[in-house]
């Protein structure tokens, strides 16, 4: 098993930047994709950004240019420039992991980071 930890959310003007953080404990050998998702009041949640372990990288068309996902051993970054009020949301690291048992992955949330944007 596997615990993710996020950080780094905040309050931000419109045009700034954020950087997150994603720590992830335990068995973390295992862990394959890893995603930042994010979920603003009232809407469904929605994926912001996907790296494989080989370091390839998918970004929803609403963030691309602007946001950057990274991964280094046991953690996962996501840097956020030109903010714009829209990104407000509560931001979560996302993780497969693979049990020593089956094929299927093991998907594992943290708890949440919260970014507001102001106008």
């Amino acid at each position: 098993q596997i615990q993710l930890m996020e950080s780094g959310g905040g309050l931000v003007q419109a045009g700034g930047s954020l950087r997150l953080t994603c720590t992830a404990s335990g068995k973390i050998s295992t862990i394959g994709v890893m995603a930042w998702y994010r979920q603003a009041l009232d809407d469904e949640r929605e994926v912001v950004a996907t790296i494989s372990n080989g370091g390839i990288t998918n970004y929803a068309d609403s963030v691309k240019g602007r946001f950057t996902i990274s991964r280094d051993k046991n953690m996962l970054f996501l840097q956020a420039n030109s903010l714009k009020p829209e990104d407000t949301a509560v931001y979560y690291c996302n993780a497969e992991w693979y049990s020593d048992y089956g094929p299927t992955p093991y998907i594992y949330w943290g708890q949440g980071t919260q970014i507001t944007v102001s106008s």
